[in-house]
């Protein structure tokens, strides 16, 4: 009965993919659990996902496991769609130290960062990876200041290595307005630097709401990341907002993906969930949330 009940459960999950293909739009995960690259892939594509994310290992990312992640990737039909790493050993997630320790902003590891950087980059360009993405610091918002500046410089530097190769970078939203980064990508100017959209960390840096900032970024957004939060406590002006389970947070999930396929997103929404405790039931209930958003007319 028990094995009758899981491939009926497959089955389903299975119909859901398919349709998640038709429509252009694939609903993922991050994969963080590389030891078994094939073992991996093989539970995703059971559970009805079609793409993921892999999570950035170093000493891991080498041309024998980009070859067990392109052969895993083609025998069970899953699609990776970015590399995803934050370097550096003093990052800081909250107002006070962030902006001096994330990222390419400050000076202090950048260095390191990079190398870092270059490295998922050429991991990403032998695995046929298209893109790699990062938080890439607090980026400053007067277009004038020698801090922007010297950032962009940087970061046309880094977009220009991924181009020879030809891979994408990926600014992931949180740490800075809708304009902003919009003003950033446009000033980088290589035409391979876009968004990968990450509502809940706006909602929890309070960067702005979910929907004016995909009307916003528009055709700039790549990927998406399916995660929810809250505005930061106004008595707590020093810490980020809460990470919730979806759909219990401020992003208005409804709107924002009617917004995306009115748009003609044909990414990946992948599933992204840092709470203590969170398990696969979850997964699989939000996956199934999303899918119905995508199925109404």
């Amino acid at each position: 009965m028990k094995k009758k009940i899981y491939f009926l459960m497959t089955v389903f999950l299975l119909s859901l993919s398919t349709i998640n293909a038709k429509s252009g739009i694939t609903i993922g995960v991050i994969q963080y659990d590389l030891n078994d690259i094939d073992k991996s892939f093989k539970e995703l594509h059971d559970q009805g996902f079609t793409s993921c994310e892999i999570n950035y290992k170093r000493n891991t990312l080498n041309e024998e496991f980009a070859k067990k992640v392109k052969k895993a990737s083609l025998k069970h039909n899953i699609k990776v769609t970015t590399l995803v790493g934050v370097p550096g050993s003093k990052s800081r997630w909250n107002f006070t130290e962030g902006p001096s320790t994330i990222g390419l902003v400050p000076k202090e590891e950048r260095e390191e960062k990079i190398k870092v950087y270059h490295e998922m980059i050429d991991f990403c360009s032998i695995a046929d990876i298209p893109a790699m993405h990062s938080h890439f610091g607090f980026i400053p918002e007067d277009p004038g200041s020698e801090q922007y500046k010297d950032f962009i410089s940087v970061m046309q530097q880094l977009a220009n290595y991924a181009k020879e190769r030809n891979v994408m970078i990926y600014f992931e939203t949180g740490q800075e307005t809708p304009t902003t980064l919009i003003r950033a990508i446009k000033d980088i100017g290589t035409g391979n630097v876009f968004i990968n959209c990450d509502l809940a960390n706006l909602m929890m840096y309070g960067k702005s709401n979910s929907l004016d900032a995909v009307k916003m970024f528009g055709s700039l957004i790549k990927e998406f990341h399916a995660k929810d939060g809250k505005y930061p406590n106004p008595d707590d002006p020093y810490h980020l907002g809460a990470e919730v389970p979806i759909p219990t947070g401020d992003v208005n999930f409804p709107a924002v993906i009617a917004e995306l396929k009115k748009q003609g997103f044909n990414g990946a929404l992948t599933i992204e969930c840092e709470l203590n405790g969170s398990t696969k039931d979850y997964v699989v209930e939000t996956r199934k949330y999303l899918q119905d958003l995508l199925d109404k007319e």
